[in-house]
């Protein structure tokens, strides 16, 4: 039986709700040949943009300071939360106070401490939330920086 689909508010809850608590989150990226890559990685949201770290010369790494756009993908097939954003290299030396310390406490390891490591900061341009298709025509809660709902 499928279920009635959720109100907007409802959906930008869940994708918060997603965003705070969920560990790892799918992200791809594409080459300046258009190749794609698509990897899970660790994040911490900080209520604005996500934070991932990764070596900055595997194709991720490499894709993101090239073009600056991802996907990311967070929960499972019948939770989806999509978002389509810029992202960007930070140096450690980058990142605001407390945050390397807040991704270490959430993920588990801290990258500062690991050679060849870097941050990247993803800031939504675009969420889609859905869990059936009965919630595909209105699946955009966040576009042009900002929440619809």
């Amino acid at each position: 039986m499928v279920e009635q689909p959720r109100p907007l508010v409802e959906r930008k809850r869940d994708a918060l709700e997603h965003l705070a608590s969920d560990k790892d989150l799918w992200i791809a990226s594409a080459d300046g040949e258009g190749d794609p890559t698509l990897v899970p990685v660790s994040f911490w949201w900080d209520g604005e943009s996500i934070f991932i770290a990764t070596v900055r010369t595997n194709p991720t790494g490499l894709n993101i300071a090239r073009n600056g756009r991802v996907r990311v993908a967070l929960g499972h097939p019948r939770d989806v939360v999509l978002i389509e954003a810029a992202a960007t290299l930070l140096e450690s030396s980058q990142l605001p106070p407390n945050y390397g310390e807040a991704y270490a406490e959430k993920c588990g390891w801290d990258p500062r401490e690991s050679p060849g490591y870097r941050f990247f900061r993803i800031d939504p341009e675009r969420i889609e939330s859905w869990r059936e298709l009965n919630e595909h025509a209105d699946r955009e809660i966040f576009r042009d920086g900002g929440w619809v709902v």
